[in-house]
């Protein structure tokens, strides 16, 4: 089992979702308001910390969070801050990386540090500096990290912006190749293949959500709503080794891409290619 620390105290969402999921106690992962009905759950024993901004489950061996989820709130989107990269003080020194471990990196890898749980989308949140904690870092190409990647972030904030709903997002690596490792680090890290996000939408009583998948060699100026790109919630669960909350995979699909700015899926059966 999953270890959890400090959740966060949404009573409010924990009684919705309390509400709409009465089998909810038959998941092995706790109850998170970050988490759209459930948390994901992993077949690793991994350390799951919660916050008010973002819960992640972080990974011991790739010292990389398997998981992250979020709900983004408007008021919590607010101006710039600044990056300060610090190792997660809730980790063993052991299950993290230090911020000398990406040192060289960008010139080595072309890499940014990438969160996960984006900082622009929690400026105006308290607790906005957990977000810059390495545990919610990886190394992530900076044609993906300040293109297309950003781009669906922005897409994203600008949904809950509109007020359409409970806007929830998961989002994690992928390992379906081998990767140069971090160059100073004092070992080898797998650096991932590539990225998935599922964005969920509760509106109206109907759960809506749409999948995403982008590849580390993915080009500054593609389009996240490509249909290369746009990938079913259950293939994401398979490709990820995760099982994600029922809701989230029978969710409606085309609502959602097109409030994302996409055009409707023509059929939600065909993969993406494998990063």
């Amino acid at each position: 089992m999953s270890a959890s620390c400090c959740l966060p105290a949404r009573l409010p969402a924990l009684v919705l979702l309390l509400v709409l999921l009465p089998h909810a106690s038959t998941w092995a992962e706790p109850l998170d308001s970050n988490c759209f009905q459930q948390c994901p759950v992993s077949k690793t024993d991994n350390r799951v910390l919660s916050r008010p901004s973002h819960t992640l489950s972080n990974n011991a061996a790739t010292k990389f969070a398997d998981w992250v989820a979020y709900e983004i709130v408007a008021a919590d989107i607010g101006r710039s801050q600044r990056r300060v990269w610090r190792p997660d003080p809730l980790l063993p020194p052991e299950e993290t990386l230090e911020p000398a471990d990406y040192k060289g990196a960008h010139a080595a890898l072309k890499t940014d540090r990438g969160h996960q749980a984006p900082l622009a989308s929690f400026t105006g949140a308290p607790d906005w500096e957990t977000t810059n904690y390495l545990s919610n870092i990886t190394p992530q190409k900076s044609a993906l990290n300040q293109g297309p990647w950003k781009n669906l972030e922005e897409a994203v904030r600008a949904l809950a912006k509109s007020g359409a709903g409970a806007v929830h997002v998961l989002t994690g690596p992928l390992y379906e190749r081998d990767m140069p490792s971090l160059p100073e680090a004092d070992e080898p890290h797998r650096v991932p293949s590539g990225y998935w996000k599922i964005v969920s939408l509760l509106g109206g009583g109907a759960v809506e959500a749409a999948g995403f998948v982008l590849d580390q060699e993915t080009p500054r100026d593609a389009d996240y709503c490509a249909t290369a790109h746009a990938v079913p919630v259950p293939v994401i669960a398979r490709r990820s080794g995760l099982t994600f909350a029922p809701g989230l995979e029978g969710g409606v699909v085309n609502p959602l891409r097109a409030r994302l700015g996409c055009a409707a899926l023509v059929s939600t059966q065909d993969e993406a290619p494998r990063s």
